[in-house]
């Protein structure tokens, strides 16, 4: 099961232990300064994160493929926690097992952590300013359109016949006119995708 979780795994010839531990060492670098990045440009909420993660990791670099970013962000939805740390400890493990759960998941959260201590020493000039106000009122605006612009990406690789376009209507339906939450519509989804994989296959 780990070997389908991780998308790659370092194996050494004779010789080669210190280049593979350079390389290693390099992505956990790399991992951490991209988290960092997207964790001082994620604002709106974790789902803004979505878009930057897959491209990153799956468009530029390839470290991880559209159908891990997809079953990922689920299962970050699904469990306690922050969303978006959830998201980077499942990314950093697939790609670098434990250090690299580690790395994405400092790096994501040492944006936040500074900027949280900073706005706590100057919260009383901050808390009256309109300027403050507009320019977040602003980022909060260009937000919507980087969630949107993640979901059709992902589209493809989850709406792959009739029925996942039915379900999909029916959990946006629950989803913005019920107040059932939302971690129960995930698991009556994947109870409902579970039964149809099976009765297809007796089928």
């Amino acid at each position: 099961m780990e070997e389908n979780f991780k998308s790659s795994e370092w194996t050494a010839s004779p010789g080669e232990g210190s280049e593979i531990t350079e390389n290693r060492t390099g992505r956990l670098l790399g991992m951490f300064w991209i988290m960092a990045k997207i964790g001082c440009l994620t604002f709106g909420g974790g789902w803004s994160i979505i878009g930057q993660m897959q491209a990153e990791f799956v468009e530029k670099r390839g470290w991880l493929s559209q159908e891990q970013i997809i079953d990922f962000m689920s299962l970050a939805k699904s469990f306690p926690g922050i969303m978006i740390i959830n998201m980077s400890v499942l990314c950093g493990y697939a790609m670098e097992g434990v250090a690299g759960a580690l790395s994405a998941a400092f790096g994501l959260t040492a944006p936040a952590i500074l900027a949280i201590g900073l706005v706590t020493y100057f919260y009383g000039s901050l808390k009256s300013n309109p300027y403050v106000e507009k320019v977040l009122n602003g980022v909060r605006c260009v937000v919507i359109p980087i969630i949107l612009q993640a979901a059709w990406k992902l589209k493809d690789k989850s709406l792959t016949s009739a029925v996942s376009y039915g379900l999909l209507a029916a959990a946006f339906g629950v989803c913005g006119f019920t107040d059932i939450s939302k971690p129960a519509v995930m698991i009556v989804g994947a109870a409902l995708g579970l039964l149809i994989f099976r009765t297809r296959r007796k089928a």
